[in-house]
């Protein structure tokens, strides 16, 4: 039964990983060709304060940012979302929607920030925000 039961466990965790490494969008091999390389990937993690902080208001920039940013070449992994309902005293909940897009390189990046769908983007969508901060990272393994 004990062996039955790493088995069962083994192939879980088989699944989990090729599901992740192989979803849409997910890039692993850029991942994997820049870790050949040295090359830092970059995490570009965007945070909106909407001057409207309603539901509905958060829902139509999370829309917005699927519909516009979700599919840019060089993505590694892409997510967007609403403030979590989860209060400790070290998360800073000063935002309503989060952008987190990490892409394979720098050059990735900077083609994103000059693309045709992130322009529209803003140009649709800033006069809703109050304010913005953005975070960019290189990343290291």
């Amino acid at each position: 039964m004990k062996t039955l039961w790493i088995g069962l466990a083994t192939g879980w965790l088989a699944v989990i990983l090729a599901a992740y490494t192989i979803a849409p969008g997910a890039g692993a091999a850029a991942a994997k060709l820049n870790a050949e390389e040295n090359t830092p990937m970059l995490a570009h993690m965007v945070y909106f304060t909407l001057n409207e902080s309603t539901p509905a208001a958060r829902q139509k920039l999370v829309e917005a940012c699927n519909q516009y940013l979700s599919d840019h070449p060089g993505t590694v992994y892409y997510g967007c979302g609403t403030v979590a309902d989860y209060d400790r005293e070290v998360n800073d909940r000063d935002f309503d929607v989060s952008l987190h897009v990490v892409f394979e390189d720098r050059a990735a990046h900077d083609k994103y920030q000059v693309a045709p769908a992130h322009l529209k983007f803003i140009e649709e969508n800033k006069a809703t925000w109050k304010n913005v901060r953005v975070f960019d990272s290189d990343l290291q393994k």
